[in-house]
């Protein structure tokens, strides 16, 4: 943004969905992801938590690799009705999804930031005020290349190089941490 420039947009928190929004099984140290809506399981707290920052004016857009539907072990229908479950029970804006894997190369697939633009663009985001969670490498990645604050959910799994701007143990805390963030930037934009 230029100087004199308005900022426009409204901020968002872009959420990983698998480890983040729901449970994910973890079989030899590599974290798998649901395989149909019976599996899935909305991890304790973040109902509360995505509710809470629904209500503080942020938009909440889902953005998830999901490379088993171009592995040909999950169909694209299965994945769609676990995000319409999810989308029933949370206060989803949007629900963007990679189905690509690694090899494909695509822009969408964290830890590039394609979704997160894309949805920046559509959705009229300010990604400067916006932020990350997720709980592995390729997200926070994915949230720096876009802009945004990034919040690590730290696993066994997350991988030991990644730096997020924040690392808390859940979407509980990682919410604490954007709504003090919210309140702290409103204070600075008071001062001006």
């Amino acid at each position: 943004m230029g100087v004199g420039e308005i900022a426009t947009g409204l901020p968002a928190v872009f959420l990983d969905r698998d480890g983040t929004l729901i449970r994910t099984w973890v079989v030899d140290g590599v974290p798998r992801p649901v395989a149909s809506v019976e599996e899935l399981e909305i991890l304790p707290g973040v109902s509360a938590a995505v509710k809470t920052l629904r209500q503080a004016g942020f938009m909440l857009v889902l953005v998830t690799n999901q490379p088993d539907v171009a592995r040909g072990t999950l169909k694209r229908q299965t994945l769609e009705e676990i995000h319409a479950h999810l989308r029933h029970e949370l206060p989803l804006d949007e629900v963007m999804c990679c189905f690509h894997d690694d090899v494909d190369a695509c822009r969408c697939r964290k830890p590039q930031a394609g979704m997160l633009l894309d949805a920046a663009e559509r959705l009229d985001i300010r990604l400067q005020s916006s932020f990350m969670v997720g709980d592995r490498w390729r997200d926070v990645e994915a949230g720096k290349r876009a802009g945004c604050t990034t919040i690590l959910l730290r696993e066994p799994y997350s991988g030991d190089s990644v730096r997020a701007d924040f690392e808390v143990a859940d979407l509980v805390e990682a919410a604490e941490i954007i709504l003090r963030c919210r309140r702290e930037q409103a204070r600075e934009d008071l001062r001006r």
